[in-house]
């Protein structure tokens, strides 16, 4: 063993240490690693930057935006929001149904964006239906995991496995030349998961209640006069059939109806009070049929006289959504959203109520018109929009508290949703068929996208996940000093050493348990980059077809079932408080070994 051998050993140690320790960020750890690999002579500076225009990297960099615009525009809510009607079906069923669908939209759209959608929709489910979702998370994440494998383009693991067999070997692998396996180790998951999720625990409903203490929104919306909704029934429209909006009041003509009968036919200028979930609220905000009013449904609102004739909607790019607590003593107390509008006067915007929940009258408030519901009470919260640059002003009101603060989405429309899912459907058809290899697909996908305005790149630099790419970037120059040392051809000797005389497929099952272990505590993609070049070397040392070692790589790099911090959803998961180590270890554990078995097997009959 050479010098320069030793110290890329004990460059790589020092990374899984760094890595599993969470010292430093990831991306940091490996722009760090740029530096100490040109500064030791072990690559050159053109070298050490080569990550950042690899095309595993920019093809990569492409999917992104292509996700970033499949969730913007609600391509993947939709897709995801057809589970909600079988909110009704037992644990048992519900799970391998969430995980076949999760894992074969991940097949091709971002695991992460997927499993965020997912968390948000078995969240609802939990809270409105009963369903315990600590039994659901952790199988959807595994699920995104599986799916991802099943495709090319479904992981950036695949993505770097793939540039790195054709760098070194010249061959490439197709888009579905690996899907039947994929597939085939996914559906021997879910079995396995449902059989073992009676071992999950079970969410706390009291626990939800306690740290929740409060109410849908309450809101007013008023009826443009030249919407497409003026002459049908309320039972006909989405208010009358959306579980997630409760209507509270009509008011026509000055005069209220409570609880309105839902075969009331509307008509222009009915405004109607509801109670709603966050996301109906953003519906209702973004949908031209109705006028969002932030006036009370009671005396002394002007009526619009032509929906043309209210203004456009200021640009939403410095625009925040902020919610306000009222706390005993503050000065707007007792007031509607128009006095409350009135009297900040900073250009906010009041949206909504959120009332306070009070447990001993809740269905009385939800079923009977209560005219105190739209004042403030002390702990109701508001939800108004403002300036970005003017949330501080709030900081000069007594008793107020600014509960959470975040960006104003924008909602997608059903054009660009199609428009958006029309791109991804070509962008697959292109790469699958061969027309164009993956990168151009995605490069064709990305200039559609822009040029549609179905995202903007201001959109991109906010929602492009740029830790992932410093962290491929930073990693790729180690495989390059590995190979520039002879690192990879001395521990190949080593394992050609120690295999001698066995059969090939020990050699199989020996570097994917080894992958797998170390996907466990490191990124898959740093697994990915540092095994790779060993499965191609040892192939070759062996004198058999490299594709079976390489496919190791790929399906074992993925496959972090065990620990939640070797995959980003399974951290994600983690964090949300729901499951213990030992939930990973023994669920994971076992989905582990029996894909290790039989992924061995299958993979040794390609020799």
């Amino acid at each position: 063993m050479t010098w320069e051998i030793a110290l890329v050993f004990a460059i790589i140690i020092t990374v899984i240490v760094l890595f599993a320790l969470e010292v430093f960020p990831m991306d940091k750890i490996a722009f760090c690693l740029i530096g100490v690999l040109v500064l030791t002579g072990l690559v050159s500076p053109e070298e050490g930057i080569s990550g950042f225009s690899n095309t595993a990297v920019i093809t990569i960099l492409c999917l992104m935006i292509l996700a970033a615009a499949l969730e913007q525009n609600g391509v993947i809510s939709w897709m995801a929001n057809g589970l909600k009607r079988f909110k009704g079906l037992p644990i048992l069923f519900l799970v391998p149904l969430f995980m076949l669908i999760t894992g074969s939209i991940s097949a091709f759209i971002s695991s992460t964006a997927v499993v965020i959608v997912f968390i948000k929709i078995i969240t609802e489910l939990s809270d409105k239906h009963d369903i315990p979702k600590s039994k659901l998370l952790l199988p959807i994440s595994y699920a995104s995991i599986l799916g991802g494998s099943c495709t090319l383009m479904g992981t950036s693991t695949n993505l770097i496995v793939n540039s790195i067999y054709t760098d070194r070997t010249g061959e490439r692998f197709s888009f579905f030349e690996f899907s039947w396996m994929g597939v085939l180790f996914m559906l021997i998951a879910i079995i396995v998961v449902a059989i073992l999720v009676k071992l999950l625990p079970f969410d706390s409903k009291e626990k939800l209640v306690e740290q929740y203490d409060v109410d849908d929104y309450i809101v007013t919306i008023e009826l443009a006069p030249k919407s497409k909704l003026i002459g049908k029934p309320l039972s006909e429209t989405f208010l009358g059939v959306d579980q997630n909006i409760t209507v509270l009041k009509l008011t026509r003509e000055g005069s209220d109806n409570v609880s309105p009968n839902h075969e009331l036919t509307l008509k222009a200028h009915d405004r109607i009070m509801l109670s709603c979930d966050f996301e109906s609220l953003l519906r209702l905000k973004s949908n031209h049929e109705f006028i969002l009013n932030p006036n009370d449904a009671g005396e002394g609102v002007v009526t619009r006289k032509e929906f043309k004739d209210v203004p456009e909607p200021q640009s939403t790019q410095n625009l925040v959504l902020a919610e306000l607590m009222m706390l005993p003593g503050a000065r707007f107390l007792e007031m509607t959203l128009k006095e409350l509008q009135a009297a900040i006067g900073n250009g906010a915007v009041p949206l909504a109520i959120k009332k306070r929940k009070n447990l001993r009258h809740i269905r009385e408030r939800i079923y009977r018109y209560n005219p105190q519901l739209t004042r403030l009470k002390v702990g109701d919260r508001v939800l108004v929009e403002i300036d970005k640059e003017k949330i501080g002003d709030f900081d000069l009101y007594e008793n107020i508290a600014i509960l959470q603060e975040y960006e104003a989405p924008e909602i997608a429309q059903s054009k660009n949703r199609n428009l958006t899912l029309g791109i991804l459907i070509l962008v697959v058809i292109l790469a699958a068929t061969g027309t164009f290899t993956i990168l151009t697909s995605a490069i064709v996908g990305c200039v559609l996208l822009l040029l549609s305005n179905c995202i903007e790149l201001e959109n991109v630099y906010k929602r492009i996940n740029w830790q992932i790419l410093f962290l491929l970037a930073g990693m790729i120059p180690l495989g390059v000093a590995m190979h520039n040392t002879g690192a990879d051809d001395w521990l190949t000797d080593q394992l050609l050493g120690l295999i001698t005389g066995q059969r090939p497929v020990f050699s199989i099952g020996i570097l994917f348990l080894s992958t797998m272990l170390l996907s466990g505590v490191v990124s898959n993609n740093a697994t990915a980059i540092i095994m790779t070049p060993i499965a191609i070397s040892l192939a070759s040392g062996m004198q058999l077809p490299a594709k079976p070692f390489v496919l190791s790589v790929l399906f074992a790099a993925n496959y972090s079932f065990f620990t939640p911090v070797g995959y980003q959803t399974n951290a994600l998961i983690y964090s949300m408080g729901l499951y213990r180590f030992r939930h990973f270890l023994i669920i994971g554990g076992a989905i582990s070994i029996l894909l290790w078995l039989l992924a061995t097997y299958l993979l040794s009959l390609m020799l």
